[in-house]
């Protein structure tokens, strides 16, 4: 058989497989690919006929004669007997992979984490910068820094409100961890204070940086929070009241084996824009070497600044995208499409920011109390600090590391 003739071969194929052909009489209405009309075929002993052009004008065997004796192979054997079918039903046995859990060392974190948690609370908050006295009159001097950022954490950590948690925060004055237990008013005072905000960012970076050696790959997504707080507005088009429950937005990324959150922007952008800048901060502490995303993260900016550093990405594509845009953005589009095997094998990683926002939220909640802009997004930020120490704790038992902090402000 001649190319041309496999191609036609090949083509007769599709048509079998594809399209529907009626047996009139002794010919076999075979319908044209481009969709207009039919060609009559008939499948004679000596020479079978077609006709279509390529048969009449060309005189080739075409591919509507190929695909004529494909069904009718398909339907009867050489000698007019009947075709029996039987269907086989194939069972495949699904392992499914599971992985080990050092219960022992989970147990005793899970058990210790408390104390555990006052004492890095402690060693953490202890020579926070004391912000300018204001001028003040007769009366009381300031709670110490250090003292009302162990009493925010302390009080998100618990997950109880303010007057109930107050208990729990004389036990820490009792045991030495705070020098004077704040109001519980002034717990939610601190929350409101925009100074806050960085104070908590800096600990997120802090209490990360102790698993520096362990980290080397990292995830990124976004998470929110629901509020107490409805938004409601005049909806001038089409009139009437309109109202939403307001929301916090987390961009995050977190180190892939301990769980641990890296970095964090808290605003309502898209996610594509706030890689760049997590990736900046963590870079200040930690060796990337590669880098986990979904698709909303594919774009030319995101690839440059990875790669610019020396790491990998591994961000999957649309199923639109069709390539053809040059540069690295195509590179990576070659390397998703031909490498699609080893690709999965490292996206698998990302899966690991999904089981931190289910550890986090489980823990802590997945809302916040707070009902002003600042005051929810410090609560957002306290909770990612208590959830890193309590990862901090499980790495003490499970890998044996002694956090220590450095001066976080």
């Amino acid at each position: 058989m001649t190319t041309n003739e496999n191609a036609r071969q090949q083509r007769g194929l599709v048509i079998a497989a594809t399209c529907k052909l009626t047996k009139k009489e002794r010919c076999w209405l075979v319908p044209s690919q481009t969709g207009q009309g039919q060609y009559y075929v008939h499948l004679a002993k000596a020479e079978p006929t077609c006709t279509c052009p390529d048969h009449q004008e060309m005189g080739n065997k075409c591919k509507h004669i190929f695909a004529a004796e494909i069904v009718y192979q398909r339907e009867l054997f050489p000698d007019g007997t009947e075709v029996e079918t039987k269907t086989v039903t194939m069972t495949e046995t699904v392992v499914r992979k599971t992985y080990p859990q050092q219960w022992s060392a989970y147990n005793a974190a899970q058990k210790n984490e408390k104390d555990h948690f006052q004492r890095l609370l402690h060693s953490l908050c202890k020579g926070l910068a004391q912000p300018e006295p204001a001028k003040r009159g007769k009366g009381r001097p300031a709670i110490p820094t250090e003292d009302a950022i162990f009493a925010v954490l302390f009080k998100v950590y618990s997950t109880v409100s303010s007057r109930r948690f107050m208990s729990d925060l004389k036990d820490s004055q009792e045991k030495g961890y705070i020098t004077r237990a704040p109001h519980y008013n002034y717990i939610s005072e601190i929350l409101e204070s925009p100074a806050a905000t960085t104070i908590l960012t800096k600990l997120i970076e802090a209490t990360a940086a102790p698993l520096k050696a362990v980290e080397e790959n990292f995830a990124c997504d976004s998470s929110g929070f629901s509020a107490c707080r409805f938004d409601r507005w005049y909806d001038a088009k089409w009139g009437g009241e309109k109202s939403k429950r307001s929301f916090v937005k987390a961009h995050i990324m977190c180190g892939v084996k301990t769980n641990v959150i890296t970095s964090v922007e808290i605003s309502d952008a898209g996610d594509c824009p706030t890689l760049p800048g997590l990736l900046a901060t963590i870079r200040q502490t930690f060796k990337v070497a590669e880098v986990c995303a979904d698709m909303a993260y594919a774009s030319t900016d995101n690839f440059c600044h990875i790669e610019g550093g020396d790491a990998k990405h591994f961000i999957p594509f649309k199923s639109s995208i069709t390539g053809g845009i040059g540069g690295i953005y195509e590179k990576a589009f070659l390397y998703f499409k031909l490498h699609r095997e080893e690709f999965d094998a490292r996206y698998h990683q990302r899966s690991n920011i999904e089981s931190t926002f289910s550890m986090y939220k489980a823990k802590f909640g997945d809302s916040v109390r707070s009902k002003t802009d600042t005051a929810m997004k410090n609560e957002v930020l306290a909770k990612f600090v208590c959830h890193n120490i309590c990862c901090l704790i499980s790495a003490m038992y499970e890998l044996g590391i002694t956090p220590e902090f450095a001066q976080a402000v």
